[in-house]
This record gives structure tokens, C-alpha cells and sequence, in this order.
């Protein structure tokens, strides 16, 4: 069962003053098929806090645990095959390559796997298919719509079936309406999967559609229901 355990996690920042805290003592647990959207005003910490989940950046002190494990003991090329094994990220940009079609954006991430095989192939073809571009396999970038290109990020993301998808402010660039369906595409991956899904996000819809809600203000994560909490 994929799990995710966040203890007592600080991150700062060096300055040529003082350093600056941006993640104050912030705890986390989730476990497969469950989800949580953290909201807060900008430069609360939100993405810094998933690039220290996403084993992007060390943090200060504290703990990250990904399926019981610790990255932080990890040499660069153990860290690097961990992050393209358990963990799959959806950002506000799609960042697909321009030069090639749908499904070799997809089968990107089975590349640091060392080649990509017939199953993974399938595995595109079928993620392609339930996000509904089946007919778009050999489309480039440039011939989709944003809410299609966000469709194929979704995919690439969990192409390597991770434990843990972390999407940072994925539906930021859509029209309210577009910005609805990726939101319920999701969700909908996610409990087929079935995953971690952390989204960090302004928007308040989105935030809605999730089992819980927590805020990050002034680098403390807070639950809005549980007055007091931290």
C-alpha cells in the first residue's frame, strides 16, 4: 500500500542577512487512495513544500518517508531512480517536448528506467486512452489545445506507476471549464490507480474536490476545520 509520511519538516533558505524560514515544523500522513489539497497565499512555501516531498530539494531538518522509505540517505543516481519510480509530478506547465508526438511524451519517464519496452508502450497507449486522446497518439504539442496537453502530462506522470502524484497548481493555465474536467480527470486517475495525490493550489475549486483541505500560511501547515492545529 503506498503511504507518505512528512515529520516535523523545516526548510530554509540562506540569505546575506538571516536565512529565511519557509517550512515551519510541517507533518503530513496519507496513505494509497487518499488525497489532500493544500492551499495559502503566495510565497506560503506550497511549492517548496512539494519539491522537498518530490525529493527535488533537501529539507533542513525533519523527515520524508515515500512507502517506508527515506530518501534522504540516497546517493544522486539511487535518489534520481527512486523519484522516476514512486513518484509522478503534474506542474502548471505541461513542459512536453515540442519535438515529439503524445505517446513519446509519455513513455519519457520510462526512459530512466534505462529503454522503454512493449509493456511500457502499452501502458501509454491505455493512460492515453482513459484520458481520452487515444486518437491524438501521434499529434505533436503544438496541434493540442492546453487542456489536451495537460491530459498528456497526466498520463506521463503516472506512465511509471508511482505511489505518490504531487501536482503543483495543475489546472493554474485553464479556462474555468477545462480547469474543471482535468480536476475530475484527477481524481479519477488517482483512485484507479490507486495513489498519493497532493495538489498544491490558489484555486478554490479544485481544492473543493478533495478529501481534505489544508492550509500553509507562514510555513505552518494547518487544517481550517481543526482551529488550532498545526
Amino acid at each position: 500500500m503506498p503511504s507518505l509520511k512528512v515529520d516535523n519538516l523545516y526548510k530554509e533558505y540562506p540569505t546575506r542577512a538571516k536565512p529565511v524560514m519557509v517550512l515551519r515544523g510541517v507533518s503530513l500522513e496519507l496513505s494509497g487512495g487518499q488525497n489532500v489539497a493544500v492551499v495559502g497565499p503566495s510565497g506560503s512555501g506550497k511549492s517548496t513544500l512539494l519539491s522537498v516531498i518530490g525529493t527535488l530539494e533537501p529539507a533542513t531538518s525533519g523527515r520524508v518517508e515515500i512507502d517506508g522509505q527515506d530518501p534522504a540517505g540516497l546517493d544522486e543516481p539511487a535518489l534520481a531512480a527512486l523519484r522516476s519510480r514512486k513518484i509522478g509530478f503534474v506542474f502548471q506547465d505541461p513542459h512536453l517536448l515540442p519535438q515529439c508526438s503524445v505517446i513519446e511524451n509519455v513513455l519519457v519517464p520510462t526512459i530512466a528506467q534505462g529503454r522503454t519496452s512493449p509493456e511500457d508502450a502499452e501502458r501509454a497507449r491505455a493512460l492515453l486512452e482513459r484520458v481520452g486522446l487515444s486518437a491524438r497518439l501521434d499529434h505533436l504539442p503544438a496541434e493540442l489545445s492546453g487542456g489536451e496537453r495537460q491530459r498528456v502530462a497526466l498520463a506521463r506522470a503516472l506512465v511509471n506507476r508511482p505511489s505518490l502524484l504531487l501536482a503543483d497548481e495543475p489546472t493554474g493555465n485553464l479556462d474555468r471549464t477545462t480547469a474543471r474536467r482535468v480536476g475530475e480527470l484527477l481524481l479519477q486517475l488517482q483512485q484507479q490507480e490507486p495513489l498519493i495525490l497532493v495538489v498544491v493550489t490558489h484555486s478554490a475549486a479544485l481544492a473543493s474536490m478533495m478529501q481534505r483541505q489544508l492550509e500553509l500560511d507562514e510555513g505552518r501547515l494547518r487544517d481550517p476545520e481543526c482551529p488550532g492545529s498545526d
